[in-house]
């Protein structure tokens, strides 16, 4: 079942100061109460209504709830500092459970019932594959913190999104560059691949295996590639068919609650005994190492599997882990910044357009998040300027977020590595374009 809540954040029900984020300080009492100036006042009577359609559950429900938590934190963050459009902004999420019909049915009940006109999600490529055409029916601007498969800017090119689609992650054309760029920096030359059976794991399957073959290397399995159904239980043919004939590294395209199942069946048969396990950012998560679980002398079968993952890199960075640790008293997890972003982006565009309406947003988009505006990274900095008339360009906290024609960033990737402890560690970065 569809699970929603609606959270209705008002400037004046905010509890304390401690919701604010420490940049916006610097623009003064003044600026945080600022409303917008009588005289260009909103073209639309209600407040902006804003959407989250993100997974609490499923396959990916160790990493949505901090996703939910960071959009919502943008909104408070607003409110606090005069909301948009002289009014406060209103937030509805729903559970998409990493589940396409339910991302449908979610997207459905946000736009048609809450009348929302601009969501956050999904993350998963297969939910928001789903979720996008309703979004562009109703004329809502879905932004994505995470659905990086290729096939999104395939489709922009066609025309089919009309404007209405963006995200704040780039494209897994770039993460399977530096994914196989990573793979020949560590001296592999034979490596296999297995993906989840979705736009994600398909698309990201399929560009990492034309780039490591760009660059030299062989993907053993690729006229047979290994791929495993997301309701599957069982994956006994596909590791081994992935870890057949011994390649020095598998390239594991998962997600974290089928895919810890995987690499458990894998070590379990002995498979995946002196081969390198490569992964990307579907099952980076702590959780997700706790679930593959320990050998018998108690070390985690995880340990020394390394993989790539967006950079969150931008000038609002600091500023939004001081929030984040006040706010939540734990560290920053991965996609958290990129959802701070989506959100902050859809507030940004409304009050630039004077209108909370998808289609208001969709034609301020690019404008607040592209140059020539001012560089700006506090988003009460912005809505400040944006009130008086200026032009801004926002800085992100995952990045510079500058929206191509496509809805597409470009951004870097960090390595990781998961530890003995079962922790996991940013060990380095690689960048896909050099």
């Amino acid at each position: 079942m569809l699970k929603l809540w609606s959270i209705a954040v008002s400037v004046f029900a905010l509890v304390g100061t401690s919701f604010a984020m420490t940049a916006c300080q610097e623009t003064g009492s003044e600026n945080r109460q600022e409303n917008p100036s009588p005289t260009s006042p909103a073209t639309d009577a209600e407040s902006l209504k804003l959407g989250a359609l993100l997974p609490a559950s499923g396959d990916l429900s160790a990493v949505g709830p901090p996703l939910i938590e960071s959009v919502s934190l943008l909104v408070e963050t607003v409110n606090q500092c005069g909301g948009v459009n002289g009014s406060p902004v209103t937030l509805t999420v729903a559970d998409d459970q990493t589940d396409p019909s339910v991302g449908a049915e979610g997207i459905t009940k946000l736009a048609d019932v809450d009348k929302v006109a601009g969501v956050t999600g999904s993350f998963s490529s297969s939910v928001s594959s789903a979720a996008v055409n309703v979004a562009v029916r109703s004329k809502v601007v879905l932004i994505s913190p995470g659905s990086t498969s290729p096939v999104f800017t395939e489709q922009a090119k066609k025309g089919n999104f009309q404007g209405f689609w963006a995200r704040t992650a780039p494209p897994d054309t770039y993460q399977a560059r530096a994914l196989a760029k990573l793979a020949r920096q560590k001296g592999f030359q034979r490596v296999a691949t297995i993906a989840i059976n979705n736009d994600y794991g398909i698309g990201l399957e399929k560009e990492f295996t034309q780039a490591f073959k760009q660059q030299g290397g062989t993907v053993m399995n690729e006229n047979k590639p290994a791929r495993y159904d997301p309701k599957a239980t069982t994956f006994e043919t596909e590791v081994g068919a992935a870890f057949a004939n011994k390649p020095e590294a598998v390239i594991a395209i998962i997600y974290g609650e089928t895919g810890s199942l995987l690499l458990k069946t894998a070590y379990e048969q002995g498979l995946s005994q002196g081969v390198q396990v490569m992964m990307t950012d579907g099952g980076y998560s702590e959780a997700f190492v706790r679930e593959v679980g320990k050998t018998g002398d108690g070390k985690f079968i995880f340990a020394g599997t390394i993989g790539t993952i967006p950079s969150a890199d931008g000038k609002a960075l600091n500023a939004f882990k001081a929030l984040w640790q006040r706010k939540q008293n734990k560290p920053l997890s991965a996609f958290v910044a990129h959802a701070w972003d989506a959100a902050a982006l859809l507030v940004l565009a409304a009050e630039a357009a004077n209108r909370n309406t998808g289609e208001g947003i969709k034609s301020k988009l690019r404008a607040v998040a592209d140059p020539p505006g001012t560089p700006v990274s506090d988003v009460c900095q912005a809505l400040a300027r944006l009130r008086k008339g200026e032009e801004i360009n926002y800085q992100g906290a995952s990045g510079n977020v500058d929206i191509d024609q496509n809805g597409d960033v470009i951004g870097n990737y960090d390595v990781w590595i998961a530890k003995e402890d079962g922790k996991l560690a940013i060990v380095g970065k690689v960048n896909p374009a050099k």
